[in-house]
C-alpha cells in the first residue's frame, strides 16, 4: 500500500512532512538553518512533533509562502496562493505590561548552549521553576516559534523583541508575587 500524500501547507507538521518526504530534511534545513538540529534523532522527535512549517519559516526568517512553495514544487504538488498568509507579526508586539527587566531571574543564550540541544529544552526546564511574575530571557538568532507555542499552551506569558541580529524572548509565569499574596 503506497504512503498517502501529505499536503504541504503552513500548518503541516514538520514531523508529518519528514515522515512522508524524508528527502525534504536537507531542503528544510537549508531553507531554515535553525532546524539543522533535526539531524539529532532526540531533538528531531521533540521538535518535529510540535513544529509546523509556519514555525519553520518564522525560525528561518523566510516568508512561509516561499518555504511551502519550494517544498511543494520539490514533491510535485501544485502551487498555492500565499498572498494573505500570516508571517511573524504575532510574535513581535508592543512591550506587555507584565514585562519588567528587574524581574529577569535567568538568561539563556543559544550561543552559550550545547549546540545539540534546542534552547527551548533549557527554557522549559527553567520555566517549571518560575515563581509568579519572574521572567526568563532567551536569546536566539531566530524566533523560537514552536517553543513559544508550547509555553503559551502551558499558560506562560511570552513576548519577543528584535535586538539587532538577535531575538530576545521573555517568558513569565502569570500571577501575584508571593510578597503581595495575602
Amino acid at each position: 500500500m503506497p504512503t498517502p500524500e501529505v499536503p504541504i501547507l503552513p500548518a503541516t507538521g514538520v514531523g508529518a512532512l519528514l515522515d512522508r518526504y524524508p528527502h525534504l530534511e536537507d531542503v528544510l534545513i537549508a531553507l531554515a538553518p535553525p532546524f539543522r538540529k533535526l539531524k539529532n534523532p532526540l531533538l528531531r522527535k521533540g521538535v518535529a512533533r510540535v513544529a509546523s512549517l509556519q514555525h519553520a519559516a518564522i525560525a528561518g526568517g523566510i516568508p512561509v509562502g516561499e518555504l511551502v512553495s519550494k517544498l511543494r514544487a520539490i514533491v510535485g504538488q501544485p502551487a498555492l496562493d500565499f498572498e494573505n498568509c500570516r508571517e511573524d507579526g504575532s510574535y513581535f508586539t508592543d512591550q506587555p505590561e507584565w514585562f519588567n527587566v528587574a524581574r529577569i531571574v535567568t538568561s539563556i543564550d543559544e550561543n552559550e548552549s550545547d549546540p545539540d540541544k534546542m534552547p527551548i529544552a533549557s527554557i522549559l526546564q527553567a520555566a517549571a521553576h518560575l515563581r509568579a511574575l519572574e521572567i526568563i530571557e532567551l536569546i536566539t538568532s531566530f524566533i523560537p516559534a514552536p517553543g513559544i507555542e508550547i509555553l503559551r499552551s502551558k499558560g506562560f506569558l511570552v513576548w519577543s523583541v528584535r535586538d539587532k541580529s538577535m531575538i530576545r524572548t521573555y517568558v513569565s509565569k502569570p500571577g501575584i508575587p508571593a510578597s503581595e499574596a495575602g
